[in-house]
């Protein structure tokens, strides 16, 4: 069974996961490029476009997290990597990139630590810092277990001012130890060496001829006359015999004999460390959930098949929109996925319900009761908004951002007739105590928006002047039966499902994150009889 783990991956990973127990990891971290990346979500036509959040902030600063991290980098025991660290220090001085390395460097000894004696990682980043990644990695796993340095081309161009364009990824693969799990993936021919097959048997099967003779060859051969032509053979006569009894065998107009190679006898191409036949995710691809930094699923696809078997454990502790683990879990591998950020693990817990249905995982580190809440909306209340707005399956509406539009934490997209799309907006309170002003404004906000419905969602209890507010603004006349226009909703109520969202909607709700296709069960040959 999957499990999803909503928090810090250096607690996670210290607290939950075991030594000696992953078969691979996967990570693909922020890669310290001083950006804001957006997660965009679906529209329907004649809603307004920019509808998204910022997902995670790329920037890492040195402070007092750096310098704690940094100090327990050096009381670990792993005194190589101590070394290091105070190097690097002392050439990057407390700059963003040294606080960026210091929370790497902790995380991947964890990393190491849970990683079995045959188990594989491979770290996914960019030009921007993978040399020193390398040299942590190097440090942490030991240089002699170092495998590849991975070039994914992940662009066909890019216009880079000055310089060449940047079009590719870096991603590092490392083992524990020089007995690891290794599969060796193939690549299909390309067209030009399919042309090399130019003939086709009567069933259909294409090959190619191939010498059999082994003259001008060092290391000699076998001399013997079969069916009448007499040379110096590549294979001894039993093996030419079985090869003939095959129909592999082809008699030349010329009296000669030679080898009949069929192509789908091949493999195809060994895969190499250069990527260039995966893709992208494009604007306009299936897969596409619109989370910023999303992999293609075939690059994952092709890591867990080539470093892992069927029943293994995959670990992505950066897991974002959740790639990883929706590959390992189409691969029939079990799987851990982590992330720091509620709007995340509520994307990944849709997109694996979506995509197979009938799913059972575990979700660890959400609220699962009041106390549960009120903790996180102490300690964060972005956090606290986001996973609030899961609850009645919103998408969080501009994500930190302060100034006019800061009434609205997140917005639904419904449809209940054949006029088109309609809007619900979503005001979410954290707070010991809520008052009448806040439905007010509530209220006020639904009128200027346009939008249908305003959904109150409130940690306190509400007071009855507060209810008697909401019910001043009358009802919503939906097709199925009038609804409150603001309606009033306690966390509590939501988290024991005496209460949801008043509302018909023709499309189920799937106008809000985007939706991954249902993947197809791989069909299993009977047995023949």
């Amino acid at each position: 069974m999957g499990k999803l783990f909503f928090g810090d991956n250096l607690d996670v990973l210290r607290a939950e996961i075991a030594d000696g127990s992953v078969d691979l990891i996967y990570l693909d971290p922020p890669f310290n490029s001083k950006r804001d990346y957006n997660l965009l979500f679906k529209s329907p036509k004649g809603q307004p476009s920019d509808a998204q959040v910022t997902a995670f902030e790329d920037t890492w600063q040195w402070g007092e997290q750096a310098e704690r991290e940094y100090y327990e980098l050096l009381h670990q025991p792993n005194t190589d990597a101590a070394e290091m660290i105070q190097a690097l220090r002392r050439f990057l001085k407390e700059s963003d990139l040294m606080a960026y390395l210091v929370m790497m460097a902790n995380r991947l000894l964890e990393l190491h630590r849970v990683l079995k004696p045959t188990g594989s990682l491979y770290l996914h980043c960019d030009p921007t810092a993978s040399h020193y990644l390398k040299i942590v990695l190097d440090t942490v796993f030991g240089a002699e277990n170092f495998r590849n340095e991975i070039v994914w081309k992940r662009t066909s161009s890019h216009n880079d001012p000055k310089r060449f364009g940047n079009i590719h990824d870096v991603i590092l693969y490392y083992t524990k130890t020089g007995q690891f799990i290794w599969n060796l993936q193939y690549v299909q021919y390309d067209d030009e060496y399919i042309k090399r097959f130019r003939f086709t048997d009567p069933d259909g099967r294409k090959w190619t001829d191939d010498n059999l003779t082994a003259k001008g060859l060092s290391g000699g051969g076998y001399t013997y006359e079969y069916k009448g032509v007499t040379s110096l053979w590549r294979v001894p006569l039993g093996t030419m015999k079985r090869l003939d009894k095959e129909g592999r065998l082809y008699f030349t107009k010329s009296g000669g004999i030679r080898l009949k190679r069929y192509l789908d006898d091949r493999k195809g191409i060994p895969v190499q460390d250069v990527i260039i036949d995966i893709s992208p995710i494009n604007s306009q691809a299936a897969e596409r959930l619109g989370y910023p930094t999303q992999k293609p699923l075939a690059l994952l696809e092709r890591i867990i098949q080539a470093s892992s078997n069927p029943g293994d454990l995959v670990l992505d502790p950066f897991c974002g929109c959740g790639t990883a683990v929706h590959a390992a879990q189409k691969l029939g591998r079990e799987w851990i996925g982590i992330d720091i950020t509620h709007l995340a693990i509520s994307l990944i817990e849709k997109r694996m319900r979506d995509a197979f249905p009938g799913i059972q995982f575990e979700v660890y580190g959400t609220p699962k009761d009041l106390d549960g809440a009120r903790e996180l909306a102490r300690r964060d209340k972005y956090q606290f908004q986001w996973w609030a707005c899961s609850l009645v399956n919103a998408q969080p509406y501009q994500g930190k951002k302060k100034g006019a539009d800061s009434g609205i934490d997140g917005v639904i997209y419904f449809q209940d007739d054949e006029t088109g799309a309609k809007k619900i907006i979503v005001s979410v309170k954290g707070g010991e105590h809520v008052s009448v002003g806040m439905v007010k404004d509530l209220i006020a906000t639904v009128e200027r928006e346009k939008a249908a419905i305003g959904l109150f969602v409130t940690l306190a209890e509400p007071t009855k002047a507060l209810l008697t507010e909401a019910v001043s603004a009358g009802f919503y006349p939906s097709p199925k039966g009038d609804v409150p226009r603001i309606q009033v909703l306690t966390v509590g109520d939501l988290l024991t499902g005496k209460a949801k969202p008043q509302y018909y909607d023709l499309a189920l709700g799937g106008h809000t994150f985007r939706k991954a296709r249902v993947e197809k069960k791989r069909a299993v040959q009977d047995k023949l009889l």
